[in-house]
């Protein structure tokens, strides 16, 4: 069992125990617990009543944040003619074709994200198995294999996360940094509560969303009331 520091059991105090706090409360106490020399990551969790085995209860997808993530995403496009130049002035960090699926293959990965155009998808496809289990992955479903790479771009630069369940059930995303204002964390957070809300399948029975928990990078996590979220 994982044994904690100090600092960590003193915040684990300061919790009160099987308090389910409401979104804002929930921040306020998160950025009073955080304790890290860094700028610590808000991070929101989220159990839902879905079986991720079948097909059509695969919750996913992604939504542009309100007030951002606080840094700065390094973003490379895979493209070809003027869709290069399209790229760069949008805010690309680094744009080329087959060169820079070149480069990924043999193991470069210094990059947040990665958008092509569907006629590159022919060489991307091979890099499969580089950057899938990164979640680097060009997809259609969450705007990364598209012809308007300018929008992909400046959506990944202003904070467009991507959201998927695992197979648990489980989402978690980060939403912001500890030291955003407390206000911009809750829109943060409501955004995504909403999107996975309004992302509940059809097929799904039962309660919807179970659990979520919000936490910084390192410290205890405190529970949020459910119930304002199970539609």
């Amino acid at each position: 069992m994982k044994k904690h520091g100090k600092k960590y059991r003193a915040a684990l105090e300061k919790i009160e125990p099987g308090r389910k706090y409401d979104l804002a409360s929930g921040v306020d106490k998160i950025k009073e617990l955080s304790f890290a020399k860094f700028d610590e990551t808000l991070e929101l969790t989220i159990w839902l009543g879905v079986d991720p085995r079948k097909a059509d209860q695969l919750v996913r997808g992604t939504l542009v944040l309100p007030h951002g993530l606080g840094k700065s995403k390094t973003v490379v496009v895979i493209a070809q003619g003027d869709k290069l130049r399209e790229a760069e002035e949008a805010g690309a960090d680094i744009v080329g074709g087959e060169d820079i699926v070149n480069r990924i293959k043999g193991g470069w990965t210094d990059f947040d994200a990665v958008i092509a155009t569907p006629d590159m998808m022919r060489l991307v496809g091979g890099l499969g198995k580089v950057l899938g289990p990164r979640g680097l992955m060009p997809n259609p479903k969450t705007g990364t294999v598209t012809p308007d790479v300018a929008t992909a771009v400046k959506e990944t630069k202003a904070g467009k996360v991507e959201y998927r369940v695992d197979k648990t059930g489980v989402i978690h995303v980060g939403v912001g940094k500890v030291s955003f204002e407390s206000n911009k964390l809750s829109e943060n957070a409501k955004a995504l509560l909403d999107a996975v809300v309004k992302a509940k399948p059809a097929t799904a029975k039962g309660k919807y969303v179970k659990k979520v928990n919000l936490a910084s990078t390192m410290s205890p996590g405190v529970l949020l009331d459910e119930a304002a979220y199970a539609k």
